[in-house]
């Protein structure tokens, strides 16, 4: 067994594609804790740094698991599940050189700061990078580590706004709607999670390690569909379409006896199998909307499309309408997310996941996505409490004795 499989297995990896790679997780609330979480979903060992004054401040979100006087935030749990805990405190000198000596036996560091903050500590890219050559410094921020602006603070509401999403959301004629959740984070997380991997490969292959730098408001520009290119060709400007699609018709909520349904039964093989369905079979051969590009004209839709598809689920249930047609043409019930959590489908894909806090009681979360049929996903671990395992990973990674960590604990590194 070598060195590192001796520190992996010290640390109690868990098994998956990527076990054996070890993840420095410098990172705090979401953008840079769920790319790292996925990591560690996927194998990775995956530690923790957190600064032992000023911790992740996603540790006090709620909700939370609560037991007595003791509390821990389901909100930090679910994006640090599977992590190790270290303490360390980066504006101490000895600080620094810790980060450094565990840099020397990782693979991928993770953080999200305003680019320039770790430069500032001394431990930016281009130092940690003669230190291991092959290190993947995969950093995440708002406008990313290149252009004017670069050094602006930035939050999800940021990318939002500055990458022209929120622009588009909402209804017409009204002012424009934040998307529901934090898609400029999340984003960010999957596309760092993604360029992390291609990083790998590429040290995997003989090359050296990289910067990954990606931007919150670059990731939310990547997922505007086609509104970058209707303006560089037809110079339209997307704006909000409700819960219409800009040009794709049908495509949206229709209301029904109990609530609201999404049909997208816009091809003209859809269109016609929904006509047979719905009992309407002659509607397929209206030469008025016999096509799909006559059925996307707005005027033609609003005037015979929609009124058509409004008469087929009017005094039909979500279920009714399922039951007809869910299974043939893309037609689903909108749901909530506790329609979500007790949809049996959910459980059937392993989207939600149990993690055992003891006295806390147990934390239901969402699952890993990702099914990797030889290597699968272990998303059903707890989160590390603070500097849980400091210890543990300073004597594995870094080789420190007792001696040398307690040291360091007593003037304040730690």
């Amino acid at each position: 067994m070598t060195a590192t499989e001796e520190m992996i297995r010290s640390l109690g990896a868990a098994k998956g594609a990527l076990r054996g790679v070890v993840v420095l997780d410098l990172s705090r609330v979401l953008a840079g804790p769920y790319a790292a979480q996925f990591l560690a979903d996927l194998g990775a060992t995956v530690i923790k740094v957190e600064n032992p004054a000023d911790p992740d401040v996603s540790r006090g979100f709620p909700p939370y698991l609560e037991d007595g006087q003791e509390e821990f935030s389901a909100y930090y749990a679910q994006y640090n599940r599977g992590k190790k805990g270290l303490t360390l405190n980066l504006a101490k000198d000895q600080g620094k050189q810790v980060l450094k000596d565990l840099v020397a036996g990782a693979d991928v560091l993770v953080e999200n700061f305003r680019p320039g903050t770790m430069d500032k500590l001394g431990v930016g890219y281009q130092v940690l990078k003669e230190i291991n050559p092959k290190l993947i410094y995969t950093a995440i921020s708002g406008y990313g580590h290149t252009g004017y602006r670069s050094r602006r603070p930035a939050f999800d509401s940021t990318a939002q706004a500055a990458g022209g999403l929120w622009s588009m959301t909402g209804y017409p004629d009204q002012p424009p709607v934040r998307v529901g959740v934090t898609i400029g984070d999340l984003s960010a997380s999957l596309f760092a999670v993604i360029g992390t991997l291609a990083a790998l490969r590429h040290v995997e292959q003989g090359g050296c390690g990289q910067l990954v730098d990606i931007a919150q408001v670059d990731s939310v520009i990547a997922l505007t569909e086609t509104a970058v290119v209707d303006y560089t060709v037809d110079k339209k400007v997307a704006a909000p379409q409700g819960n219409a699609h800009a040009w794709v018709r049908p495509y949206e909520l229709f209301d029904c006896a109990d609530g609201q349904v999404f049909f997208g039964g816009y091809t003209d093989k859809l269109w016609r199998v929904s006509c047979e369905l719905f009992g309407t079979p002659e509607a397929a051969e209206d030469a008025e909307i016999d096509t799909m590009r006559k059925r996307f004209d707005p005027e033609v839709y609003q005037r015979k499309v929609k009124p058509l598809v409004d008469s087929w689920f009017a005094g039909r249930t979500q279920q009714e309408l399922e039951d007809l047609a869910g299974d043939t043409v893309p037609l689903t019930a909108l749901r909530s997310i506790a329609d979500v959590v007790e949809e049996p489908g959910t459980a059937e894909r392993e989207m939600l996941v149990e993690a055992d806090y003891g006295p806390l009681g147990s934390l239901t979360m969402f699952g890993q996505p990702v099914k990797l049929s030889e290597t699968p996903a272990d998303p059903a671990r707890t989160a590390n409490r603070l500097g849980e395992h400091t210890d543990q990973v300073l004597s594995a990674l870094a080789g420190y004795s007792d001696e040398q960590i307690a040291q360091l604990r007593q003037k304040g590194v730690l």
